[in-house]
């Protein structure tokens, strides 16, 4: 099969390589999937510059989402067949033509999905519900805050929340980006250069839960604007790992900070967040409540230019490569 490796150097030009190696097998309690499409996700640049290694187990080849069809059924993986349309949470091996899952981390492709859109959806579908409604127990008629809310995991958000009557707002970086986030469905849409985030927040009635992206330099901010018994949730952190907390305000309000990564969960953590999501959002995605707009497509051999378009920020929604 065809395979992208990560083969050295710190820009993607240099270090994401085209290669053949030979097609995985599928062994007991896995499928392999003949990968139409596969998710580009800021961790996989994490992992070309050596800081997001894989988990143990896991394949060397970047990439946590795909969708194609079940060409290869393992013993015991009673689920599944020859010829279904899947879409799956990787550990690892999506930027290939075949990857290797646990069956359990596969979903259905909903009716009037293509793979493209598909692949886009696991990883994303599957950090926001467990980070935003898990641990963060968004309800319908709380209001969520959403940092980076052009993002795949952003625009995911905001239909996932709307789709469980949850309000929204969002904050992105320029005008642009704040009209695709309001044509999303977010009700307050800001824009992070030009906006004061704290005074048209605290006018709009405070958060309940914020998912954050940005890290540090938005620590006061949500402190300031979260409600009482708010939940804060940190997935990401772009702007530094290293916040100043007011310990005061936290225990005033009652904030609950937590935090998560989803890769190196256990197979059988990742089993149960797979059931859960098929459960509660699956139905919202086979509505059509939850379509993130694809912001581009590249032929496997292209990772690179997909990893330069998402390094640069400038997209809305979800990069994809077709194999």
């Amino acid at each position: 099969m065809r395979a992208v490796e990560i083969t050295g150097g710190s820009g993607p030009a240099e270090a994401l390589t085209l290669v053949d190696r030979p097609d995985p097998v599928a062994g007991p309690g896995q499928i392999r999937i003949r990968v139409r499409a596969a998710g580009v996700n800021r961790p996989d640049i994490f992992q070309r510059l050596g800081r997001y290694p894989p988990p143990p187990g896991a394949s060397d080849i970047p990439g946590l989402e795909v969708a194609g069809e079940v060409d290869q059924v393992g013993d015991g993986a009673m689920r599944w067949a020859v010829g279904d349309r899947v879409c799956a949470l990787l550990g690892g091996g999506g930027y290939a033509e075949h990857a290797v899952v646990d069956a359990r981390h596969a979903l259905p492709v909903p009716d009037g999905l293509d793979m493209v859109q598909a692949a886009a959806l696991p990883e994303t579908v599957c950090t926001v519900f467990t980070n935003v409604f898990e641990d963060g127990a968004l309800k319908a008629g709380e209001t969520l805050l959403i940092h980076g809310a052009t993002s795949g995991i952003g625009v995911t958000a905001i239909q996932m929340a709307k789709a469980a009557g949850a309000r929204v707002i969002a904050t992105s970086r320029g005008g642009e980006k704040a009209r695709a986030a309001r044509a999303l469905g977010a009700d307050l849409s800001l824009d992070a250069r030009a906006d004061d985030l704290e005074t048209a927040i605290t006018a709009f009635g405070g958060a309940d839960v914020v998912l954050d992206m940005v890290g540090a330099d938005y620590a006061a901010l949500n402190e300031a604007v979260l409600k009482l018994f708010g939940r804060w949730v940190v997935i990401a952190t772009l702007s530094g790992g290293r916040a100043e907390i007011d310990l005061g305000r936290l225990m005033m309000k009652r904030i609950v900070l937590t935090g998560s990564t989803l890769r190196a969960r256990p197979a059988d953590e990742k089993a149960r967040l797979i059931a859960a999501v098929e459960a509660t959002a699956w139905p919202w995605v086979a509505a059509g409540l939850v379509r993130p707009p694809v912001d581009a497509t590249f032929p496997l051999e292209q990772a690179s230019a997909a990893h330069l378009r998402l390094e640069a920020g400038d997209h809305v929604g979800k990069i994809v490569l077709t194999a």
